[in-house]
């Protein structure tokens, strides 16, 4: 076997106009990266300092009170009728998604193939290639949704599994999750929906795979989008229970633990709604706003069906517009190479940096 040619991280890319932002304005107003920048609710804060649980182990799978927590919430959230004993914890969701495929495919060694959607994360196709497996793109049709149709038939024979986000990143899509659940069905291949964006849906309701039958699907979800809980890496799996089974078994090997006070503060934030209303009309409000000053730069970006991410043609060309931006206003974005060649017409901007922020730029630009 050949040793693995590690690339670079797509983000180190940008160290250079970073500091070209630096140069001229004094600081980047770095929009390439979609890590929260509001506050996190309180009464989860202080459940951190409080929970009584630091001396201990915590449970692998998630104590019960953080599944408990997770079932009220994507039953009351999204109606989906799932039990406490089908969900386990995450630390965060990227370790999660790496490891994902490396787990199936000790669960079914002549599966070596790992469908993503050609556009997405880029850590759907890493963690394929980091478990010595195939990275498949499945191609996107004119709203950037999956057409399942056009994959190989030797290539859904070798998948061990397909990856679904929505709303997704980096382009806002909506997928029908009830056709990919029985899509996955029909060809016996488990479906993992990254649903981290799920509670900025603008349009049409939220919706979690789970509610279209849990045989052969695992949901993911994560604080880190919906509380600004990056920090505190914490999310859940949930769903079929013999995938859910195994993923806990593994983990449990694996040692991959959610520390005790995370998992009891998340479980505070799971039973507050209002933050999470608050920060859904915050993204809202900055994505228009962000759409108004790329507008003034020249650039067209639409609303995206979910999210907080800008995805925008880049006519003359997405590494010159992001040099441009960043010359011009000091504005870090993704050049969409980053989500895959398909996207490298586009550039992502993560409306994650404060009003003030936005703000800014417009004085940068005049």
């Amino acid at each position: 076997m050949k040793p693995f040619g590690l690339p670079p991280y797509p983000y180190d890319r940008l160290h250079d106009l970073r500091a070209v932002a630096v140069e001229r304005f004094g600081s980047a107003i770095d929009m390439s990266i979609g890590a929260p920048h509001d506050a996190p609710p309180a009464a989860a804060i202080d459940a951190l300092a409080n929970s009584g649980l630091e001396r201990g182990y915590p449970p692998a799978v998630g104590t019960l009170g953080f599944r408990e927590a997770a079932r009220d919430w994507m039953s009351s959230q999204f109606g989906a009728e799932i039990d406490a004993d089908q969900i386990g914890a995450t630390v965060g969701l990227k370790e999660f998604v790496v490891g994902a495929p490396h787990w199936l495919r000790h669960r079914n060694p002549d599966k070596d193939t790992v469908l993503y959607p050609s556009i997405s994360y880029p850590s759907y196709a890493m963690g394929a290639e980091l478990a010595h497996g195939r990275a498949v793109a499945v191609p996107l049709d004119g709203d950037w949704k999956m057409d399942l149709d056009a994959l190989d038939a030797k290539d859904i024979a070798r998948a061990s599994m397909l990856w679904v986000n929505s709303p997704g990143n980096p382009t806002g899509a909506i997928q029908d999750l009830g056709e990919v659940a029985e899509w996955g069905r029909r060809h016996g291949i488990p479906v993992i929906s990254d649903e981290c964006y799920i509670e900025f849906t603008w349009d049409g309701p939220a919706d979690t795979i789970v509610n279209h039958g849990i045989e052969g699907v695992v949901a993911i979800h994560s604080l880190s989008k919906r509380s600004n809980f990056a920090g505190v890496r914490a999310g859940f799996y949930a769903g079929d229970p013999e995938l859910v089974h195994w993923f806990r078994e593994i983990r449990k090997h694996l040692g991959l633990l959610v520390p005790g006070p995370s998992q009891w503060a998340t479980a505070v934030a799971l039973r507050d709604q209002s933050h999470v209303d608050a920060q859904r009309a915050v993204y809202r409000q900055r994505l228009h706003d962000m759409i108004d000053f790329l507008a003034t730069a020249g650039v067209t970006a639409p609303m995206p069906g979910g999210g907080f991410y800008l995805w925008a043609p880049a006519p003359e060309g997405a590494w010159e517009l992001a040099t441009r931006l960043a010359n011009t206003a000091g504005l870090i974005v993704s050049p969409g190479e980053f989500y895959g060649q398909d996207g490298s017409d586009y550039i992502r901007v993560a409306v994650v940096q404060s009003d003030e922020s936005i703000r800014e730029l417009s004085r940068r630009l005049g």
